[in-house]
């Protein structure tokens, strides 16, 4: 099974760079890929223009696999008064920067499940992988990516939502553990999250499931890959370890605290987004997480406030309200190109060179 996974993701090495939207770029991926792995976009923020023109570009740097990701949420129901609360709770932080509170909220880029250009575009370029996050889509749309050759994997955080995974007859899980950085895929995020570990989810998956695992969450060098590989998963998906590659987006500020010690502090907080997401502990993950604080805004509305505050911020090289999502393993982060960074997992991994 596990031989089976790497071969219809058209890969050698059980290394997915995972999809980070806005900081994974074409030239991230197709390194990536061009090494051996399997190099991700993360398109879900995107309009179908805009992904259109990433698979494009990572297509004109690589002749290897790419797996393009969706975000598969409910679509958004606007709610004032909430929004309202919400931005109160952040007028403080938009007065000390001089910024004006928003009078309203975006909600955004929609969700997969109502963006039938995005299914088209996909179906027209087709990308071998196609990945989903919070959830999935419509049956009719996932027989359809099938019929066009496309694996297709999705996010799961506990048990239950594999099951779903399975049942929907996807290719394979993504089993992201508590320690991932960014969004959990949580299908629902009000449902109650047992916070299983990577190591235990994966595990609990292999045993008890049919389809090939890929272990998400906390991995950040050869040994956390093999110590996943020896748990029965078939390839490890990291995130963290990317973000300080030359070829990643991720601007000076989110580049300078990865490498600072304020890495070794991440926490979980739906006040950034709307949804549940790690990151490293800045003003902002402070003030929404504070006592006291009303229900966030929802997602993507949320996300829209902070946002307007970060862009505020960061016009004054203040990068204390930003997102910068990391997981739990951010102390670990190597500052090498792609390539390198890949010959170095594959030399801790103890399979041979990465040539």
């Amino acid at each position: 099974m596990v031989t089976d996974l790497l071969e219809r993701l058209g890969v050698t090495l059980p290394i997915i760079q995972a999809p980070m939207a806005g900081v994974a770029t074409p030239e991230l991926a197709a390194a990536v890929s061009n090494a051996g792995g399997l190099g991700s976009l993360g398109v879900g923020p995107s309009s179908t223009e805009q992904a259109r023109s990433m698979i494009e570009q990572t297509r004109a740097l690589t002749t290897g696999p790419i797996n393009v990701n969706l975000f598969c949420h409910a679509p958004a129901t606007p709610e004032p008064a909430r929004e309202a609360a919400w931005l109160s709770h952040l007028r403080p932080l938009f007065d000390e920067l001089g910024a004006a509170v928003p009078g309203a909220l975006k909600v955004g880029y929609p969700s997969f499940v109502e963006n039938e250009a995005m299914l088209q575009m996909l179906l027209e370029l087709r990308p071998e992988v196609v990945s989903f996050h919070f959830g999935l889509p419509r049956q009719e749309w996932i027989a359809a990516l099938q019929q066009a050759g496309i694996c297709l994997l999705a996010t799961a955080t506990s048990p239950r939502e594999a099951q779903q995974i399975e049942q929907a007859g996807l290719d394979g899980i993504v089993a992201q553990g508590i320690e991932a950085g960014g969004h959990r895929g949580m299908f629902d995020p009000d449902d109650e999250d047992e916070q299983w570990s990577t190591a235990v989810l994966v595990r609990h998956l292999v045993k008890h499931g049919s389809l090939p695992v890929i272990a998400a969450g906390g991995i950040m060098d050869g040994q956390g890959i093999r110590a996943m590989l020896d748990l029965g998963a078939a390839a490890a998906q990291l995130g963290t370890a990317f973000i300080l590659c030359p070829e990643a987006s991720a601007n000076a500020g989110y580049r300078q605290t990865l490498k600072s010690e304020r890495a070794a502090q991440t926490r979980l907080t739906a006040g950034i987004s709307g949804r549940p997401a790690r990151g490293m502990v800045n003003r902002l993950i402070s003030h929404v997480e504070a006592a006291g604080a009303p229900l966030h805004a929802g997602y993507p509305a949320t996300y829209d406030a902070a946002k307007q505050l970060n862009a505020a911020a960061s016009a004054q090289g203040n990068h204390e309200f930003a997102a910068h999502w990391a997981g739990m393993g951010a102390p670990l982060a190597r500052e090498l190109p792609a390539a390198e960074l890949i010959a170095e997992l594959i030399r801790e991994l103890g399979t041979g060179s990465a040539g």
